[in-house]
């Protein structure tokens, strides 16, 4: 019996791979949506700063995805208004066990205030369906404006549909 069930355990581990490795294809597309700007406190601000951004990618390659995506952040420190931002980033899949590695840049505008954010990110794509997943990611934005107040290390929380 305990036989049996180790067969069965790793059968059912076997398909569960299967199906998350299919979903990093070459040809496949993305689309997300997250709630954005959680920041951990390193910038200047110690107001909450909240954020909705939306995604599409691509992948280019087996494991890799570029992807463009559109933000809105309202920003809780008094004398700064809200943003928009628009950026590009590349992921890495590693398929082993879901984690990404993401890296990209974006230019965020706010009135007459407007820089340039190169950032990298670390995240999770774990499948609640075939082809949904949620996916948690810790991200940081390096200012080239003011990097004491405008640097960014922060917490995200999305939903991405691999198609």
């Amino acid at each position: 019996m305990l036989r049996m069930k180790k067969i069965v355990l790793a059968a059912t581990a076997l398909l569960v791979s299967l199906g998350a490795n299919a979903q990093f294809e070459s040809g496949k597309q993305y689309c997300g949506a997250s709630l954005t700007g959680l920041n951990l406190s390193y910038n200047g601000s110690q107001d909450l700063n909240f954020g909705v951004q939306a995604k599409a990618g691509y992948f280019v390659e087996d494991d890799w995805m570029l992807l463009g995506h559109a933000e809105y952040t309202h920003s809780g420190k008094d004398g700064v208004k809200d943003y928009f931002s628009a950026g590009a980033q590349a992921r890495y899949y590693i398929e082993q066990n879901g984690l990404y590695l993401g890296f990209g840049a974006k230019v965020v505008h706010s009135g007459s205030y407007n820089d340039f954010m190169p950032g990298v990110e670390v995240g999770y794509a774990y499948f609640v369906s075939k082809q949904v997943t949620i996916e948690p990611a810790i991200y940081y934005d390096q200012s080239f404006k003011k990097h004491t107040d405008y640097s960014t290390i922060g917490f995200k929380v999305g939903i991405g549909i691999y198609l």
